[in-house]
């Protein structure tokens, strides 16, 4: 690496934030999107290394390209853990993984009613079936703290409203 660019990478732990943003933005000809002092040191070096000593060749680009291509790109990770195989072992058998939440033990089953008395009212929630919710006053709802917010007005966890937290 060229001594001029050994000290242009040294000036710019000198700089501010600022002056920084400035730099990248004549570097890369582009907006910065942000103001992380150690990111842009990283992003200003890189591009002023490539600038002097030149960027990848055209075969190294045609290359990456064609790797790309044939790549699988996952954009999120898999929704369960996946092992590799142990070397040597022999091959298992898949089986389907079942996506239904286990039900919360501190729900009564289905069918049955909760009930609590409210600043002199009466809220009765019917539990619904494993998965759909609770019906209060003729509409549904996805949980017990929803419920207790419309009664309310206040966020409240639903279990402690409705006393149904786990007795230690």
């Amino acid at each position: 690496m060229p001594t001029t660019i050994e000290r242009e990478i040294d000036a710019l732990h000198r700089m501010t934030t600022s002056e920084l943003v400035e730099r990248y933005e004549q570097l890369c000809n582009q907006p910065c999107r942000t103001r992380h002092r150690a990111y842009l040191i990283r992003k200003i070096a890189w591009r002023m290394q490539s600038n002097a000593e030149g960027d990848l060749s055209e075969r190294a680009r045609r290359r990456a390209a064609e790797l790309a291509d044939d790549a699988e790109v996952r954009v999120m990770a898999p929704r369960t853990q996946i092992h590799p195989p142990q070397p040597g072992a022999p091959p298992t058998a898949t089986r389907a993984v079942s996506t239904a939440e286990p039900r919360d033990p501190r729900l009564p089953p289905p069918g049955s009613a909760i009930v609590r008395k409210y600043k002199g009212r009466t809220i009765r929630v019917v539990v619904l079936d494993d998965g759909q919710g609770f019906e209060w006053d003729g509409q549904r709802y996805r949980t017990l703290t929803a419920i207790a917010k419309k009664v309310t007005g206040s966020h409240l966890n639903g279990f402690r409203f409705f006393q149904l937290e786990a007795k230690p």
